[in-house]
């Protein structure tokens, strides 16, 4: 079995595919589409799902845990718990999504016709135990659940009901750590395990073992791990969760997650982890990884981009939000709203501010190194503004008031107001700007420069403070997330005339 590599055709994609906080991808072929699910913990709605027609490209087209009855996230649960690690495919007409809900529904199966939605509500699944579950069916129609540890239980998917106890199949190489992210696959004469080991930091990797059966015995791959960037100065790192995919060709393809540390030491990642694409060939029946790097050959087909860039505005003119607006925990209809007034987004207060885990919350993932956020926001009945969010105890926000605009910056236990101006007459425009740190001028450069202010009726960008974007990163927060550029109410309603998002160039 020697599946041909896709050839380079003298073009050129870029890494990653999907930017941002986008962790976990997990990747399925439903003829010549190709779907996509990632993480999403303390966020709502949950699990976005991605299409595409080329495995470059791709496009939000929902998220498959969108409604309360799907996802249940309590006040207190904390930041980076919630929904970890889906495996998304596709079997005998249907999408299948497993997930685990780490802060008190365990791991749950959810189906659909359309990977756009809707998605059923939950069946749970008592007899599963371990995070990043998996799914696979073998000849006869058995379907086998995998999970961390590495471990396997036979179920049925229609029922949840799970047969016998879980047993070990295989623990990745002898002494590394955090055996996860197993994916199973019936390629060729062998069933292929697919793991991650090493923790999902710099010591990340993907290994693999194969067996004659879905249930083993596995011999490990001799040239163990497959795809690692430990112990390198490579841009792309921690990279690692991997997932397997045929393209209609007889290309294999395979897209993990990975991290672009800047600054200098430790280097700080402040995108989270998002999901990158690489080739992979196949030599006397393993997996052989092609090189990951931020530029690389295109496939062999014609490549499909989207047909228009995307909007940098919304006027929130419709009355539901586009899939990529997110929240924190839950989005009540009566805290969140375009129609209390038309063409406008309407946040009501519920927490005071962004250290509460309940504040009224609506962002969207920073994809970018270096980009631009824009907010026009009346004040008039309430209090608010932009942030900067990675979790409760690191945000940086920028709060108007009918009597001030303040920036306040909170960094784990510190916690100040490091600049403010009195406020204006009339609805203001809030701005961040995000500028990625080019040259390490000593170990301590930080990766990036926060900028926060207000911009002028004639454009001009008053900025009240420049902040280090070190203290929003996970070397310094730590968890399994990346930042979130967002709107918010502390006090009363807030209404949100339209939110610019732009990458830039530095």
């Amino acid at each position: 079995m020697r599946p041909p590599n896709a050839p380079a055709t003298g073009n050129t994609i870029s890494n990653p595919v999907i930017p941002g906080f986008h962790p976990d991808p997990s990747v399925c072929r439903a003829g010549e589409d190709y779907y996509l699910a990632c993480s999403s913990f303390e966020y709502f709605p949950g699990v976005p799902i991605f299409h595409s027609r080329d495995l470059v490209h791709w496009t939000q087209i929902g998220n498959a845990l969108d409604r309360p009855s799907q996802l249940r996230l309590p006040p207190d649960s904390p930041s980076s718990g919630g929904i970890y690690a889906p495996t998304l495919r596709y079997h005998d007409g249907r999408f299948w999504l497993i997930v685990t809900n780490v802060s008190g529904d365990g791991n749950l199966l959810f189906t659909a016709t359309d990977p756009a939605g809707p998605w059923s509500d939950p069946l749970p699944l008592p007899g599963v135990h371990g995070i990043d579950p998996d799914l696979a069916w073998d000849d006869d129609g058995t379907c086998w659940c995998t999970t961390a540890g590495v471990g396997q239980v036979r179920i049925d998917p229609g029922t949840g009901e799970a047969f016998g106890p879980r047993r070990r199949l295989w623990s990745g190489a002898p002494g590394a750590k955090a055996p996860e992210a197993p994916h199973l696959y019936r390629i060729g004469d062998y069933w292929y395990l697919l793991i991650a080991e090493g923790g999902t930091e710099r010591c990340h990797g993907v290994s693999i073992a194969r067996g004659r059966t879905p249930t083993g015995p596995f011999e490990p791959c001799p040239a163990n791990p497959i795809l690692s960037h430990r112990g390198t100065d490579h841009p792309i790192q921690n990279t690692g969760h991997a997932d397997l995919v045929q393209a209609p060709d007889g290309s294999w393809w395979m897209v993990l997650l990975g991290v672009r540390p800047g600054g200098g030491t430790p280097g700080w990642h402040v995108l989270g982890r998002e999901t990158f694409l690489v080739p992979v060939d196949w030599a006397d029946g393993w997996p052989v990884v092609g090189e990951l790097a931020p530029v690389l050959p295109a496939p062999s087909w014609p490549l499909r981009p989207p047909t228009a860039e995307p909007d940098i505005r919304d006027d929130f003119d419709t009355s539901e939000l586009a899939p990529h607006w997110i929240s924190l925990r839950h989005r009540p209809p009566e805290a969140c709203t375009t129609t209390a007034r038309s063409g406008q987004l309407t946040l009501r207060a519920r927490g005071g501010s962004l250290d509460e885990p309940d504040v009224t919350f609506v962002g969207r993932r920073q994809q970018h190194p270096s980009c631009r956020a824009r907010a026009l926001v009346d004040v008039a009945e309430g209090r608010g503004g932009l942030a900067v969010r990675l979790d409760e105890q690191h945000h940086y926000d920028i709060e108007a008031s009918s009597q001030e605009v303040r920036v306040r910056a909170r960094i784990g236990p510190l916690d100040t107001v490091v600049a403010s101006r009195p406020a204006g007459t009339g609805p203001v425009v809030l701005r961040i700007e995000v500028a990625e740190v080019r040259t390490v001028n000593d170990a301590r450069t930080g990766p990036d420069t926060i900028s926060i202010g207000i911009e002028e009726p004639d454009g001009t960008f008053a900025e009240l403070a420049s902040l280090d974007g070190r203290y929003l990163s996970t070397e310094v927060a730590g968890g399994f997330t990346g930042r979130v550029i967002a709107m918010f109410a502390a006090a009363g309603s807030v209404h949100f005339d339209w939110f610019d998002y732009e990458p830039l160039e530095h």
